[in-house]
């Protein structure tokens, strides 16, 4: 059910290490970047620096270290809602609110920030922005993904005018002080402090929470099992330009463990107390433990009837719904006597059960999302279902012991301290795991999707692509999917997800178009008979970038002009004219809309370059047609794109006109050749074979007797294909454990297959180029690059040109790459 991808670990240097700082934290952001603690020790000034560590899961090597700053050790860390920022907290009070430099992954800094002088921070959280996705398992067969994942209505912490979210944060502090600090749109931050209650104590324990109304609930507890667990109900307001907090007390709870007469005593401390999730104020998980053991309860709020008495009755009879109510507490489940608890990680799917009925829940238990994680001081990890904290799966580590004699238990206990989780964290998705053990190792585990149950291949499937729809719908990153990707699954999944999109209306279709064509691309990279694809997708997500660029320069004549826009117009002639000759296409369209100025056209002519080369390619490659592995094969099949570069064609050729300068550049064997008309003529032969999906026709023999002759005429140019990226997940399919070391790129070897590829992507020492700006970069490139994280595409970090059009193709990938992907900052020496 789980097992080890790959551990990462520090080196070992003679002056100065990193070591697990106490406590130890980390958090997973919804794009799987990683942030965790250490402390660094000098050995010769003796001090500590207390370290705040990123990394993305997909080069867990490439570790960007930030010196935090904060004078005391870092008590909590918490990624925001889209996944770019950090906050970090210390047991000084001081909040550090952390920032992508340049949309960087690889690059932070401090921007802003609050504190509570000398107070120690125990619980932190960003406000709630309004936004609830729930997960309909039971619906995961329906076509429609609106059945499937529905909005759920919830208010935000607190609004701006019109409705929209304010951003912010709220901290609780050990003595009882509950801190809130807004966001305002022009930069200040409002911060304000107030007392939980009036009868402040001490909190070594706090979460929060969220509920649908706009409020927040904040949990406590002073670490002793004897005390009651506190919960309060936190109200946020803006009255005169100032943040405003009030607080209500809410019905509290003793842990059933300390009522129970066998336990009483057995337990004096309470270790976790954490909200099952973040917007999910109705239920909590408490473990109390000793020295050696803990027990794990969870506890669900309730509204109950008041029995009214008799006499009340008599005198005014209660009916129906005007029976008085009261919340209550009520225990859902708890374990046996488990061995010490060191670490909890709760998932971060938002399930919907229908009903909260543990039968219910246990007919779901092979869904991945369902369960959390338990840590222990043995080195084991427990899946336990989040309501009923029945055992799911389990996993020994190197140190812990498979269940023995009793003996051999005993033994192991008195050998000494057992390297074991201090902190962990499940992936958004709960398909792996996170965990920075006592040594200060990160650890990536698998969970597998059937929970180390025997499932047929379709129901595997079918987890995995309802995930992977999911992960396409809210924008999440998906690279712990990608996990439990086999070879023999690729086909099938791209296949599936692809029938589902095209289930989905017309609307929806659009705004996913491109992720869908990504998460093609990466599943495809994980298999040697889909390789060949991986180019042709990251090929179409720029040929769909370019597409919509080049036409949101055209500009209608007069400004009362009819509802279509010169580009939406221009696709409806193109498709609507079929003729072969490209000027009779053209005199069809109001040439005036495609007028630009001369510096415009200029800094457009390496993306109309690319887009003559590439159709020149598609073209000389059709007779070659049979072999699937040659990059560019699909688009020979792809009426809609083919569609695209004719209408490029055309634009092309009407700015030709205006600048001939721009237009793309054939070494041709005759002078007189027009290549764009014969170009566009063999494209839109090819085009009409398979401009309908349902009908597609093989090219007939005139056809590829004139593409077999286009080698002779013009000089076919090498297209440069992205390269096959330096990610950790292709190297993981063999279920073989991989160890990295921090700040030490591995020399990996992938897949057999990649050597294939070695022919159409660059060598290393060859001139480079800019992916996105197709420049050249020379081979050893002294301007500061970026590359993606997710498909290798590299860029250059500042823009070379001030042209507006230049800017508005820039602004398409400046906080990520076309795939989606991080931009990560590449060292000089990259070549």
């Amino acid at each position: 059910a789980m097992d080890l991808a790959y551990v990462c670990e520090w080196e070992k240097k003679p002056k100065s290490n990193h070591c697990p700082s106490i406590p130890l934290v980390c958090a997973w952001s919804c794009r799987n970047l990683i942030a965790f603690t250490t402390d660094l020790k000098n050995e010769e000034e003796k001090d500590l620096t207390h370290m705040v560590h990123i990394i993305d899961t997909e080069h867990p090597w490439d570790v960007y270290s930030i010196n935090s700053g904060h004078t005391e050790v870092i008590t909590c860390l918490e990624w925001d809602q889209s996944g770019s920022r950090l906050l970090s907290a210390d047991a000084d009070g001081h909040i550090k609110c952390w920032s992508m430099t340049d949309h960087l992954a690889n690059s932070w800094e401090n921007t802003v920030g609050s504190m509570v002088e000398g107070d120690p921070v125990v619980a932190l959280s960003w406000l709630h922005n309004g936004v609830k996705l729930a997960l309909h398992v039971e619906k995961s067969g329906a076509s429609n993904f609106g059945e499937k994942f529905s909005r759920v209505k919830f208010s935000p912490s607190l609004t701006l005018f019109g409705g929209k979210p304010m951003e912010g944060w709220i901290a609780v502090t050990i003595s009882g002080l509950v801190t809130v600090s807004l966001l305002k749109p022009n930069g200040q931050v409002l911060t304000s402090t107030e007392s939980l209650c009036r009868l402040r104590c001490r909190v070594a324990l706090a979460d929060v929470a969220f509920t649908g109304g706009g409020n927040i609930v904040v949990a406590t507890s002073d670490g002793s099992s004897t005390s009651p667990v506190q919960f309060y109900k936190v109200c946020v307001s803006v009255v005169n330009e100032k943040c405003k907090i009030d607080t209500e007390i809410l019905p509290s709870l003793f842990m059933r463990c300390t009522t129970d007469p066998a336990r009483k005593d057995k337990y004096p401390a309470i270790t976790h107390l954490k909200f099952l999730a973040r917007d999910m104020s109705e239920q909590v998980l408490l473990c109390a433990s000793n020295q050696n053991s803990s027990i794990v309860e969870c506890w669900s709020l309730r509204k109950e009837g008041l029995p009214v008495n008799n006499i009340f009755q008599q005198i005014s009879p209660v009916v129906g719904d005007k029976q008085p109510m009261i919340l209550k507490w009520r225990i859902l489940s708890a374990t046996n006597d488990l061995d010490r608890v060191s670490a909890v990680a709760l998932p971060k799917l938002p399930i919907s059960l229908t009903n909260t009925d543990l039968k219910v829940a246990n007919d779901t238990k092979f869904f991945p999302g369902l369960g959390l994680a338990l840590a222990f001081h043995d080195g084991s990890v427990h899946i336990v279902h989040r309501l009923s904290l029945q055992m799911m799966a389990v996993f020994y580590g190197s140190s812990s012991q498979r269940p023995v004699d009793e003996q051999t238990i005993k033994r192991q206990r008195t050998a000494g301290p057992l390297v074991h989780f201090k902190a962990m964290q499940l992936s958004w998705t709960s398909l792996a795991l996170a965990g920075i053990d006592s040594h200060g190792k990160l650890s990536m585990l698998r969970i597998s999707p059937s929970m180390g149950h025997v499932l047929d291949m379709n129901m595997s499937l079918r987890h995995l692509l309802f995930l992977l729809e999911y992960c396409m719908v809210t924008g999440y990153d998906w690279w712990d999917i990608l996990l439990h990707v086999q070879p023999n699954m690729v086909q099938n999944l791209v296949e599936k997800l692809h029938e589902e999109y095209m289930r989905q209306n017309a609307a929806l279709q659009q705004v996913l178009s491109t992720r869908i064509v990504a998460m093609k691309a990466s599943l495809c990279k994980l298999s040697s008979s889909t390789i060949a694809r991986v180019c042709d997708y990251h090929a179409k997500l720029f040929l769909i970038a370019i597409s919509c660029t080049l036409k949101s320069l055209l500009r209608p004549h007069f400004l009362n002009t009819p509802d279509k826009s010169p580009g939406d117009r221009l696709t409806e002639i193109c498709s609507k004219i079929t003729d072969i000759d490209i000027d009779k296409v053209m005199i069809n369209l109001k040439t005036e809309e495609f007028v630009l100025d001369m510096t415009t056209l200029q800094s457009l002519q390496q993306l109309i370059q690319w887009v003559g080369d590439f159709v020149l390619y598609l073209l000389a490659s059709l007779p070659n047609q049979g072999s699937p592995v040659r990059p560019g094969h699909s688009f020979l099949r792809d009426g809609a794109s083919l569609g695209m570069f004719r209408e490029l064609m055309v634009v092309i050729r009407i700015w030709g006109l205006l600048k001939p300068s721009c237009l793309p550049v054939y070494t041709a064997t005759s002078d007189t050749q027009d290549s764009m008309s014969l170009l566009f003529r063999l494209l839109t032969k090819l085009w009409l074979c398979c401009r309908e999906e349902n009908h597609i026709t093989e090219p007939d023999d005139t056809l590829i007797d004139e593409c077999c002759l286009l080698p002779s005429q013009l000089l076919i140019p090498n297209i440069d294909w992205l390269p096959i990226n330096d990610g950790i997940i292709s190297k993981l399919q063999n279920k073989q454990l991989v160890r990295l070391q921090f700040g030490k790129a591995p020399g990996l070897v992938g897949h057999t297959v990649s050597s294939q590829f070695d022919a159409f992507v660059r060598a290393p020492g060859q001139p480079k180029i800019d992916h996105l700006r197709r420049l050249h970069l020379g081979a050893y490139p002294t301007e500061e690059c970026k590359s993606c994280t997710r498909c290798g595409c590299v860029t250059m970090l500042k823009s070379p040109n001030k042209v507006t059009a230049v800017k508005q193709w820039e602004q398409r990938w400046i906080k990520n790459c076309l795939c989606g992907g991080l931009w990560r900052r590449m060292p000089l020496s990259y070549s």
